[in-house]
């Protein structure tokens, strides 16, 4: 009887140790396990930059009237007012206070709405001398 209680105490105890020391060798095999080119963790990618401010002068400026796309502006979430500057999103057109476009271009070179990428080579076009426009 005394038996059955010691082993009914010590067989627990003993397959938890064999686990944990399982767990431990895993550990150092995965820390000391520096073999070049076999398993790389993947690198974050650097983080786009934004328009310059020249880059962002060439996009179109409105005002709130003259938006097609809705009058909600999608940073700040309040409305565009009819008398309002706005900056409009080439391509998408998609409208924003003119604040919050230069706030949000600035740091990101994409649409806020619907993550369409602003190129900055499109609106430095320069027309051929030859051009009848």
């Amino acid at each position: 009887m005394l038996l059955l209680i010691f082993l009914a105490l010590f067989l627990p105890c003993a397959g938890m140790s064999a686990v944990f020391v399982v767990y431990i060798c895993l550990l150092w095999f995965a820390t000391n396990n520096h073999h070049q080119g076999e398993f790389r963790l993947p690198v974050k990618q650097a983080a786009e930059k934004g328009l310059s401010a020249p880059e962002l002068e060439k996009l179109p400026r409105v005002t709130g009237e003259e938006l097609v796309m809705g009058t909600e502006c999608a940073v700040c979430l309040d409305e565009i007012e009819r008398e309002q500057p706005a900056r409009l999103v080439p391509g998408c057109n998609h409208g924003f206070h003119l604040q919050c476009a230069d706030t949000w271009l600035s740091k990101r070179s994409v649409c806020p709405v619907c993550r369409a990428k602003l190129e900055p080579h499109p609106f430095n076009f320069n027309p051929p001398d030859d051009s009848p426009c």
